[in-house]
């Protein structure tokens, strides 16, 4: 079988051996890995199979990682992995959805064959597809083994981005910048809301004619109306009406590399309090990103966009921002970094963050957001989309 990886096999050598680093250093032996994102981050492993129990083992002891999830979905390691044979694990279709039999005896079976069942293992305890049955699970059929936190151990890992990942984040902003040129031709007055958020799912995926886009983490944010007063609402099947404000978030991707976006848009006479509101975010958000200097840390940024919209008299009481990039369903995030008082992070060349000082009141929103990658002398925008409110 023709493999198909995207990054060189030295790359993920490359990243296999940082994530063994920091596993020595928390005195960690075996890592298992459930999160989508570590998973193809560590081998290239990519398929929608993340909804059945399934992983990546990293073990001090072990040259390369040891793959494991559903008999059907073997083939996937085979083609998108550069794992040999002998490290790729695929269990019986009477696992899954068993109530007397589960996936991770399986895994507790491979850990003993190669020995490691006596070792400090660590499990991705707050990842999404590592349930509470898994951990208690494996801890009962490897008793002798000592079982340890190792959530975000490659999430820490990942957040320094390489030159070819950059080049992934700049593909996927074009694919952005396109949905948003879509999504404001196409939204107006008497038109439906779910008419223009398939004609946005359409330019993401559809991509440009050099290269195709995938499918987001996260589906297009398209409130309307009241509905901007929360952020996580997406479009309904009405129409939109005059005076409604639009938030648009939405998110470019190539190849799981995410670059997300977000502007608001007025429909007609929009309320002062929205254009207000908008000029504030607008302008705290050009503060903050160009104050930003490498070695500074994540709580200076939000300081700087603090001080500046201070004087507005809005409040925002969650984070402007967050490290992203490479991720599968249900989010583009990273999980490590934020922009908020308190993170002491260091930022350092090749961080990527979506900035997203967002601001929502009881019956109204804004949301203009701006990704960007940490260079040696400040923040490098990806895209280049007005950054106003958009009128219509």
């Amino acid at each position: 079988m023709k493999k198909e990886l995207v990054f060189s096999v030295e790359e993920y050598q490359q990243r296999v051996a940082n994530t063994k680093v920091s596993m020595q250093k928390k005195g960690i032996d075996v890592l298992i890995v459930t999160d989508p994102a570590n998973m193809n981050y560590l081998t290239g492993f990519d398929g929608w199979s993340f909804y059945v129990h399934q992983g990546v083992i990293v073990a001090l002891d072990e040259d390369e990682p040891i793959w494991f999830g559903r008999g059907q979905d073997g083939n996937a390691a085979r083609l998108t992995t550069s794992l040999e044979e002998r490290d790729i694990y695929a269990y019986t279709d009477d696992y899954v959805n068993n109530p007397v039999k589960h996936p991770y005896e399986y895994v507790a079976a491979i850990l003993q064959e190669r020995g490691l069942d006596k070792k400090v293992i660590a499990t991705e305890t707050d990842a999404y597809y590592f349930s509470a049955k898994c951990q208690q699970t494996i801890e009962r059929c490897l008793p002798n083994a000592t079982f340890v936190d190792g959530y975000n151990i490659v999430n820490w890992v990942k957040i320094i981005k390489s030159a070819k990942e950059i080049e992934f984040i700049k593909k996927a902003s074009v694919i952005v910048q396109n949905a948003m040129n879509v999504a404001y031709d196409e939204i107006d007055i008497g038109v439906r809301q779910c008419d223009v958020a398939a004609d946005v799912f359409h330019a993401q995926i559809s991509g440009t004619k050099e290269y195709g886009g995938e499918y987001s983490a996260i589906a297009p944010l398209m409130p309307a109306g009241v509905r901007t007063s929360t952020p996580h609402l997406s479009w309904s099947d009405k129409n939109y009406e005059d005076g409604d404000t639009v938030i648009l978030e939405l998110s470019g991707n190539y190849r799981h590399y995410h670059c997300p976006l977000a502007r608001t848009m007025i429909l007609g006479n929009a309320p002062q309090k929205v254009k207000d509101l908008g000029a504030t975010v607008s302008e705290g958000l050009t503060a903050a990103l160009e104050g930003i200097r490498p070695g500074m840390l994540c709580e200076d940024v939000e300081m700087i966009w603090r001080k500046t919209i201070a004087k507005s008299g809005f409040v925002k009481d969650s984070r402007i921002g967050y490290s992203m990039g490479l991720n599968f369903p249900p989010d583009w995030g990273e999980h490590t970094a934020s922009l908020r008082p308190g993170d002491k992070t260091v930022l350092r060349p090749g961080m990527t963050f979506h900035m997203i000082p967002g601001i929502w009141l009881d019956d109204c929103g804004v949301d203009t957001s701006e990704p960007f990658v940490v260079t040696e002398t400040g923040a490098e925008p990806f895209c280049h989309f007005r950054r106003e409110l958009l009128v219509k």
